[in-house]
């Protein structure tokens, strides 16, 4: 087995690593500290397409954690990449919150429910049956369709929510059409967050604490990857999956030394 690289960039994923339910995890602050005290590449990632990298620098920053708005990577940032790059200047129907449409916006796309290129699914707090029969009527009509993710729920205080993965199978009941997910496990999300800081993926590790996601694009985007046992998959999960991670740690914490 051809030996790697030494890690000289990292991607980590946000929730269950760096916090958990708005709290920061023992360790994530020394983490991104040193991190960006070593000068080394990297991004923190999410698969929520909800808020802007802004939004989220300002919520990290109340909690501990100074992650700067440039190594902050989203699916919403990930997508609005992905459909510049394959039709640049185009239209798309847009259900989703302003991490997605300002994405879009900056990416050159106009927004519309006349005739769009791309009909584009992401989170949004408050998924409306009119917009959806609208998506579905558009995807009929010959609009592509793209999702931020295939996420089926997602955390809140009340307990989960459905989420675009589960929102996206309801129009392709309805359409026969399945989406482009572009966020992960998708490997693009992960080499267009690389070439977004320089990095590759021979020299680069992801730190996520999901086997099917997290680890699953780390792996087939050719990285290092960290699985940490702080958010939703367990010891006890492990063999489930037909793929390992590189290495097993029980928090951000135990990689603080590696950087």
């Amino acid at each position: 087995m051809t030996e790697r690289q030494p890690i000289q960039s990292w991607l980590t994923d946000m929730d269950g690593v760096l916090m958990h339910e708005g709290v920061p995890i023992p360790g994530a602050d020394t983490f991104i500290t040193k991190l960006r005290d070593s000068g080394k590449p990297f991004l923190v990632l999410t698969n929520n397409s909800i808020y802007t990298a802004r939004d989220l620098h300002a919520r990290l920053k109340r909690i501990g954690l100074e992650v700067p708005v440039e190594n902050i990577w989203t699916s919403a940032l990930a997508t609005a990449k992905f459909v510049g790059s394959q039709h640049p200047d185009g239209t798309a129907y847009v259900i989703g919150e302003a991490g997605l449409t300002t994405a879009l916006h900056e990416a050159g796309y106009i927004l519309t429910d006349s005739d769009p290129d791309f009909v584009i699914l992401g989170e949004t707090r408050t998924y409306s049956f009119e917009a959806l029969t609208k998506a579905i009527r558009l995807i009929k009509g010959g609009a592509r369709f793209i999702a931020t993710n295939p996420d089926n729920t997602g955390p809140s205080t009340e307990g989960v929510l459905p989420a675009t993965g589960s929102v996206a199978a309801l129009i392709t009941k309805a359409t026969g059409k399945e989406p482009y997910f572009v966020g992960k496990p998708n490997p693009l999300m992960m080499r267009t967050g690389l070439n977004t800081i320089g990095a590759h993926s021979e020299s680069s590790a992801m730190i996520g604490d999901r086997m099917d996601t997290d680890v699953l694009a780390g792996l087939e985007a050719g990285m290092t990857t960290f699985l940490v046992l702080t958010g939703l998959t367990s010891v006890s999960e492990l063999d489930r999956f037909p793929y390992r991670a590189t290495e097993v740690v029980d928090s951000i914490a135990d990689l603080v030394d590696l950087i």
